[in-house]
């Protein structure tokens, strides 16, 4: 047992220690956002459940329609000197209420590309749920080694074709700050490494895997993931290295699809995620659209995603075949108001015509901090296992 007082400490938005009793506060709030349906039981894989989208989706699909399921992720376990991160305490959590619920969930913690993971989580599959109904793939990684031929690719964030400078929101002492960042250009190399790590490929080994080992059942559809937004972002994300490899996601779900699976791209809305947060211009671009509209949470666009998936809705989507769950994003009405506090935003109005204070706090909640009911003063145990 170790119990101590932990406190946000760290750089910009990334943090040294976690939260364990605000992590799990955080999977019971989301929890409560779903209203339960009544369904026929439903299976499912969720390659990245741990954070953001990923987390969404697997708690949205357990509370929702009773999903039994397998949850893949990577998590540091706690040391001597730090907690464990915000996705193991999560997890923990997230398996807790599975077992509250009466359903079976289970968590490998392990890396997602490796062929050893995938032969470990098929096995399991084959064990406790003898098949699948539904793959959802949620994975942003900074690196990935190729199991088949030992080459190590680098993600990188940058622009394409020309180099780019963005509006891009700070923090100081708790302040916000209004910054420009100048963005490189990204060799062909590097777009080319960014497209391996995070594009298709890694998705359709999965697909195959389970087809190898007979683990589809009648009916199954997959998804990944995928994201659109603004033009104020699109130089650095739609149409820059991210872009490349978001653009590959979509081409292996049409590749997918004329092979016989049923495969699609889920194009989500803006949100505040640990991924999302590190990219320069998303924090100021989702604090000016949570002042302009709010947004719809994860969970929210996560019980809409489950509905498609499981014929209780029909599919919304558009004209490339891609699910839509941020149209609510996009009009052209939302996206003027927001492109008109974006061009006015100064170093001195920033406080003023941004929702910054809400942004930061969404930011440290992601790592536990800032949840209501949570006493921070109060000592908390940081060696929570994994579950079993």
């Amino acid at each position: 047992m170790t119990e101590r007082v932990i406190k946000p400490l760290g750089r910009g938005f990334l943090f040294l220690d976690s939260h364990p009793a605000g992590c799990a506060q955080v999977v019971r709030d989301l929890a409560g956002q779903v209203e339960a349906r009544t369904a026929e039981r439903r299976t499912a894989l969720v390659v990245g459940s741990s954070s953001g989208y990923g987390l969404a989706a697997t708690i949205a699909g357990l509370a929702r329609y009773g999903v039994d399921g397998i949850g893949v992720c990577f998590e540091k376990a706690p040391t001597a000197r730090r907690t464990a991160t915000a996705g193991w305490y999560r997890t923990a959590e997230t398996a807790a209420l599975a077992a509250e619920l009466g359903r079976s969930w289970s968590f490998v913690n392990a890396d997602a590309f490796a062929d050893t993971t995938k032969d470990e989580v098929l096995d399991l599959i084959a064990e406790r749920l003898g098949g699948i109904d539904h793959l959802i793939y949620s994975v942003a990684a900074p690196r990935r080694v190729d199991p088949r031929s030992g080459e190590t690719y680098q993600s990188v964030l940058k622009a394409i074709g020309a180099e780019h400078t963005t509006k891009s929101l700070a923090f100081e002492d708790g302040a916000p700050v209004l910054q420009e960042v100048g963005i490189e250009v990204a060799t062909d190399d590097e777009i080319a490494q960014t497209v391996k790590v995070m594009g298709g490929e890694d998705w359709a080994r999965w697909v195959s895997a389970l087809q190898e080992r007979e683990l589809l059942k009648p009916g199954f559809n997959t998804v990944a993931l995928t994201y659109i937004g603004s033009e104020l972002t699109g130089p650095l994300y739609r149409q820059g290295s991210i872009g490349a490899a978001k653009a590959d996601l979509e081409q292996t779900a049409l590749k997918l699809a004329a092979d016989g699976v049923t495969a699609l791209t889920s194009v989500n809305g803006a949100a505040v995620t640990q991924a999302s947060s590190a990219i320069p211009g998303i924090g100021l671009y989702v604090s000016i659209l949570h002042k302009v509209i709010g947004l719809q949470t994860p969970v929210e666009q996560s019980i809409a995603l489950w509905d498609q998936l499981t014929g209780t809705a029909p599919l919304d989507l558009d004209d490339e075949g891609r699910i839509r769950l941020d149209r609510w994003e996009l009009t052209d009405e939302v996206q003027a108001d927001v492109r008109a506090v974006w061009e006015s935003a100064t170093k001195d109005n920033i406080a003023d015509v941004t929702d910054a204070e809400w942004f930061l706090a969404e930011v440290r909640r992601l790592y536990g901090f800032d949840v209501p009911g949570v006493d921070y003063a109060a000592e908390t145990e940081v060696d929570v296992e994994w579950p079993a």
